[in-house]
């Protein structure tokens, strides 16, 4: 599942391309949307919310798209090869000098733009939100300490409490607190400042594909412990060790360093 960062970026992309733009070419392959062709349809923005993005046209109604685990934008000049199979793309969308395409979009709607809040009023602040303020931190707050019996590592992933942290940053956010991730809510001593920590990560990353917890751009040097399951902590040595968090299909690995971070840990047998 990509970052909030991630989403965000794809979206000010595809604005700066899109935003302004006739489409000469609007179609939309996904299956719920057969028959629909957005050709003529004046683009008027691009905006993410969390890690929904809205392309909003001048008929009052928006493009809905939801990336899931496999879904993305890529943006093209006319006649590039796109990078991705053609059976893949679920919409394309042109102007002038940018094709837009989407590719592998399981969730694509069209939807009037006023009703955009059905798709994502659930959600809890948007950690990118660019009005970002008090108010929505102490919301954020506010639904997170709701949920004190809760594991820290779950809460953050639950888009209804702050919306933008994926499994990277749920992994770096516990690591740099020094709280395991199983560790109750009602036990972590600074909400405000998980909030914060998880505000300032995706923010640090969100000009930019590439994404660092550490403050190197270097592949092997960007995370402290996401994805370095076996390999010595970068801190204190320790062996870095990886479970599962969550249950069933909703289970991400998770990352952590036993001495850097104590507290609870997973039982045993459901460790990998």
């Amino acid at each position: 599942m990509p970052e909030g960062d991630t989403v965000y970026l794809a979206g000010k992309r595809l604005h700066a391309a899109l935003a302004g733009h006739t489409l000469l070419r609007g179609e939309l392959r996904h299956p719920r949307l057969a028959g629909e062709d957005l050709t003529g349809r004046t683009v008027t923005g691009v905006a993410s919310v969390g890690k929904h993005l809205f392309t909003r046209l001048d008929d009052g109604r928006s493009l809905h798209s939801h990336f899931r685990m496999d879904g993305a934008w890529h943006l093209y000049r006319p006649g590039m090869a796109w990078q991705r199979p053609r059976h893949e793309a679920r919409a394309v969308l042109e102007v002038p000098d940018r094709v837009a395409v989407g590719f592998a979009l399981h969730d694509l709607e069209l939807l009037p733009t006023e009703d955009e809040s059905r798709l994502v009023g659930h959600l809890g602040p948007d950690l990118l939100d660019p009005a970002w303020g008090e108010e929505h931190a102490a919301e954020a707050l506010r639904r997170m300490t709701a949920r004190r019996d809760h594991e820290l590592g779950l809460v953050l992933l639950e888009q209804r409490v702050m919306a933008g942290v994926g499994n990277l940053y749920k992994t770096e956010v516990c690591f740099l607190l020094g709280v395991s991730p199983w560790t109750p809510v009602r036990d972590v001593p600074n909400l405000p400042g998980v909030i914060a920590l998880s505000r300032k990560l995706l923010a640090a990353n969100a000009d930019r594909p590439s994404q660092t917890t550490t403050g190197s751009l270097h592949p092997a040097e960007a995370h402290w412990v996401f994805e370095r399951g076996n390999r010595p902590c970068r801190r204190c040595r320790t062996r870095i060790r990886t479970a599962d968090q969550g249950a069933g299909i909703y289970a991400r690995p998770a990352y952590w360093c036993p001495r850097c971070q104590p507290g609870p840990s997973p039982v045993r047998g459901k460790r990998r």
